[in-house]
């Protein structure tokens, strides 16, 4: 389901996000501390909200702060979330932080990227995975999941790729119902047409879920050297919290974490030999 289409009265941008959170009138009413009557007026026309009660709406709504510019434009107020390039002056604790972060997960893959899953920084740690990819996937915006999945990219070498690509596919499918984004969308149905097998899937779940009791799904990768020859690694993600600006509300640090010993060292080991390469 789409946004609405601007221009857009600010009853239709409710009723939109009430519905896609699958919530009544009076479910979000009561949320929010106002009557079912009261509501059925503003998504009518017929009552004029604060910019305040419209806040407060979207935030039991959990809309997305740049959706909620538009809902405050639509009723005739003054957007309140600014969005700044990640490279504006006024970013720079921003980077910074972002920058020590990813810094000081190394010797383990991390990277930041925006609301669309596109590369913004990454750390010397990622650089030795993306070994036999394609070069013209990592030319011009990088999209990370695109990279991940696609088949000149780094999904030759996913182990499990059907249960990895799974996971990736799901957790995709959710953001862009949650967001009603149709760059998202349109992203889930390019990577959904993308192969699931490899070389090495024939063997391997089928899902996020067959065939494992682990706590968390792993990326099991072909990495010739590194012990049974595969990495196996856990992603973590960290988002910012209470933003009021859009571009941090959407930025998200993406980590991997060794899920075995012989993971850690082997990632030790190739970082120190990609340093020594440029040394």
């Amino acid at each position: 389901m789409s946004a609405p289409s601007s221009p857009s009265s600010l009853g239709d941008h409710l009723r939109h996000w009430r519905q896609q959170r699958r919530l009544s009138q009076l479910d979000l009413a009561c949320d929010a501390g106002i009557s079912a009557r009261h509501l059925s007026f503003i998504e009518t026309g017929r009552s004029q909200p604060s910019a305040e009660l419209l806040l407060r709406l979207a935030q039991q709504l959990d809309i997305p702060l740049r959706n909620r510019n538009s809902m405050l434009l639509a009723a005739g107020y003054a957007p309140r979330y600014r969005e700044r390039p990640l490279d504006d002056q006024a970013m720079q604790q921003t980077r910074t932080a972002i920058e020590a972060i990813l810094h000081a997960h190394e010797p383990y893959p991390a990277l930041a990227v925006d609301g669309h899953w596109h590369m913004l920084m990454v750390n010397r740690a990622l650089a030795p995975l993306l070994q036999g990819v394609d070069g013209e996937l990592l030319q011009g915006q990088v999209n990370v999941l695109r990279l991940s999945l696609h088949p000149r990219g780094v999904a030759p070498a996913i182990i499990n790729l059907k249960q990895w690509r799974a996971h990736l596919l799901h957790r995709l499918s959710h953001q862009a119902a949650q967001t009603a984004d149709p760059f998202l969308s349109a992203l889930l149905e390019e990577l959904s047409a993308y192969p699931d097998e490899n070389s090495f899937s024939a063997t391997q779940p089928t899902s996020a879920h067959d065939g494992s009791d682990a706590i968390a799904v792993p990326l099991r990768l072909h990495a010739p050297g590194a012990p049974g020859n595969q990495l196996s690694l856990i992603s973590t993600t960290m988002v910012f919290g209470t933003p009021q600006d859009i571009t941090l509300s959407e930025l998200a640090v993406e980590t991997f974490l060794p899920a075995d010993g012989g993971t850690a060292q082997a990632l030790r080991d190739m970082l120190a030999g990609s340093a020594g390469l440029s040394s």
